[in-house]
């Protein structure tokens, strides 16, 4: 019989987590690359799938696929600053000695869970806006196709259209949801 647990985390546990991740990352020495933040959040989202991560964890782990997709989609075309900044969100968890060591059964990915919540919940905006961005155009590659059209042409005018009424209430909602555009959580560097 499954277990509904639920917690929320205060002003005060959202600090004492910062904390942590800010230690965390200074420990560590090391800046890792884009490539390798990526690389290991593709991992787990691996292992998530592959059923090596307990389900509470795995469903977390797997919601970091669109967070993945959403910085490579070529037409979303986040500017370096924002790819920049969710990569470094992310870098937390390249970490395998983080707040719980990740070689530690069942536990190990519980901080790498709540911390991906963390991050789901502060890229709620952009998230949300991405979505709604390829629904936008999967609808219209639809309609053109059903009209004959061919969906390559005039590609970029159709999709720049709404690319930029989402990336501006992208960025109007950023900065009217606090102080300077900044989130609850310093997730980046």
């Amino acid at each position: 019989m499954p277990i509904d647990i639920k917690f929320t985390l205060s002003d005060a546990d959202i600090r004492q987590f910062q904390d942590i991740v800010d230690k965390s990352r200074n420990a560590s020495g090391k800046q890792q690359t884009p490539q390798q933040i990526e690389d290991a959040a593709r991992e787990l989202i691996r292992e998530a799938r592959d059923g090596h991560l307990p389900a509470f964890i795995a469903e977390r782990m797997q919601k970091l696929d669109v967070v993945i997709t959403m910085i490579n989609d070529e037409e979303w075309q986040l500017s370096e600053e924002e790819r920049h900044q969710v990569m470094s969100a992310l870098a937390y968890l390249c970490e395998p000695e983080d707040l719980i060591p990740d070689h530690i059964p069942v536990l190990g990915f519980l901080d790498d869970a709540i911390y991906v919540e963390i991050v789901l919940s502060e890229l709620h905006n952009e998230i949300s806006l991405y979505q709604e961005f390829c629904g936008f155009r999967k609808t219209e590659e639809a309609r053109r196709r059903a009209l004959g059209e061919d969906t390559r042409i005039g590609r970029e005018e159709w999709l720049a259209d709404k690319r930029s009424i989402l990336h501006a209430k992208m960025r109007k909602r950023r900065m009217s949801t606090g102080m300077t555009g900044t989130w609850r959580m310093r997730l980046w560097k």
